[in-house]
């Protein structure tokens, strides 16, 4: 068990509070502490197991598997050895390869294989051609979208995912020519370069990733921001 005392008390108070900001806060400043702060998180994320996890306890499982420390490691994958936020598809496909390229903030590699999810959505044609056709994204469940965005948001604090796209087009009036300097996916009238414009890890813009096709034309990704997956939020 871990003695608390002063920072360390305080640290699991504010983790249990209810300001993302802090909690999120909270969680960089354990694993600065090392064990003693990671016994916290441990115990916080066995405290929660049985409630559907956030934003939180994707941030919690990726600062403990960054830490690359076998026992946390070990520790993982006993408990969520198929990821800590369930996968839920209508079509049967399997999202644990991205779950752990989110987890492991591998963000590159996690946007090629959400493309790849995506042609496996549209079916096999669109896996052998390697993109999607705007007329195909009508097609996707509801459910399955809901499932990649909300592994996007859980690992990213909530700055990654097509419902982030989208609150940002609405916005921003609908307005795409606003919309792909906002994402950092345009700048002064040039396309951002594929790969090393982009920027994978946590300091990109809000909605940066996943990326779409933008030079294929607006419409597969004004289709898929338009499904009705995101009608509740609208």
């Amino acid at each position: 068990m871990v003695s608390e005392s002063g920072t360390l008390a305080d640290l699991r108070e504010q983790l249990a509070g209810d300001s993302l900001k802090r909690q999120l806060s909270a969680v960089h400043e354990l694993v600065a502490r090392g064990e003693a702060g990671t016994d916290i998180l441990k115990a916080t994320l066995l405290e929660r197991q049985h409630q559907p996890p956030t934003i939180l306890d994707g941030r919690m499982v990726q600062m403990l598997y960054a830490t690359q420390q076998e026992d946390l490691q070990t520790f993982l994958a006993h408990h969520w050895p198929q990821g800590r936020f369930p996968m839920p598809s209508e079509r049967g496909i399997d999202y644990g390869p991205l779950q752990h390229c989110l987890v492991a903030q591998d963000f590159q590699e996690a946007d090629r294989l959400t493309l790849v999810k995506l042609c496996e959505l549209a079916g096999p044609t669109a896996v052998r051609r390697k993109w999607v056709y705007f007329t195909e994204v009508d097609q996707f469940p509801s459910l399955d979208l809901q499932t990649l965005d909300r592994l996007w948001l859980a690992y990213s604090e909530g700055k990654f995912g097509f419902s982030v796209q989208r609150r940002l087009w609405l916005s921003l009036g609908q307005n795409w020519d606003k919309l792909w300097p906002r994402l950092a996916w345009k700048e002064d009238n040039i396309w951002t370069r594929y790969p090393s414009g982009f920027i994978w890890d946590l300091s990109a813009p809000d909605g940066h990733l996943p990326l779409s096709n933008q030079l294929r034309g607006v419409r597969m990704l004004a289709a898929l921001l338009a499904h009705p997956a995101w009608q509740e939020d609208s």
